[in-house]
């Protein structure tokens, strides 16, 4: 059994091993200087905000899949302050990868056990189009959603003690993501379906040990702006950084 096999039939009852918190890393590349890029023009009736690539790093791509400027965003759904970036973020940001010139990637990072990891599968669990708004929903209501996931620990630790292919389906039941997710036009019968799929849970798994092995991510919110780590998490500054690099 391979050591992520594990890791994943153990359903992250302990963090990602990696002692995270809401703290970016120290390491950083040089700042990203760029001229005023002109605004690039959609296809004929479409809007870059419609546009979703799913990456080779199991991230969502919002925009422009040529965007000359290219943020990345490590975040945890179950991080308070990549929740705080949603919500100074969201709008703003929209506007920006309606210009063609900035594409936005979203990468779940899951470091705070099997929550992270269900919330992760059910907000791509539709079609890559609902991971960012979904992302937003789960971010503006992360009060609610913690209060409810461990309302009832004796059931949580029971759900995730059942074989692989129940495992999440009960844990979704216990900490009440079913209710929250078909409010927002997920059926339970779609989100069942989800985390009873344990060979894309442990995929979800294998991109977050990426994170921290390969890309060295040590903290969320982590961006990347054209692959140079900023040391900004706030909206304010990481708006000024995109700015610098020619989104204005």
């Amino acid at each position: 059994m391979t050591k992520l096999r594990k890791i994943a039939l153990t359903a992250f009852t302990a963090p990602l091993a990696l002692a995270l918190a809401a703290c970016s890393s120290e390491e950083e590349a040089g700042p990203v200087q760029g001229e005023p890029i002109a605004a690039i023009p959609a296809p004929e009736g479409q809007q870059w905000v419609d546009t979703v690539t799913v990456t080779d790093k199991g991230g969502y791509a919002l925009g422009n899949p040529e965007a000359p400027i290219r943020l990345v965003e490590y975040g945890s759904l179950t991080c308070p302050g990549c929740a705080a970036f949603s919500a100074a973020s969201a709008r703003p940001i929209e506007e920006y990868v309606n210009s063609g010139r900035v594409n936005f990637e979203f990468r779940s990072f899951v470091i705070h056990g099997p929550i992270d990891l269900a919330l992760t599968a059910l907000v791509s669990c539709a079609s890559p189009e609902t991971v960012h708004p979904l992302s937003e929903q789960v971010w503006s209501n992360l009060g609610e959603i913690q209060q409810r996931a461990y309302a009832d620990q004796a059931a949580m630790e029971q759900a995730l003690s059942l074989p692989e292919d129940q495992r999440f389906v009960a844990f979704g039941e216990v900490t009440g993501l079913y209710d929250f997710f078909s409010a927002r036009g997920l059926s339970e019968a779609q989100a069942r379906a989800c985390l009873a799929d344990f060979d894309n849970l442990t995929r979800l798994a294998k991109f977050s040990q990426g994170y921290a092995q390969e890309d060295g991510i040590t903290g969320t919110p982590t961006f990347t702006l054209n692959g140079s780590r900023l040391t900004e998490t706030g909206w304010p500054d990481v708006e000024a950084a995109l700015q610098r690099a020619g989104a204005r």
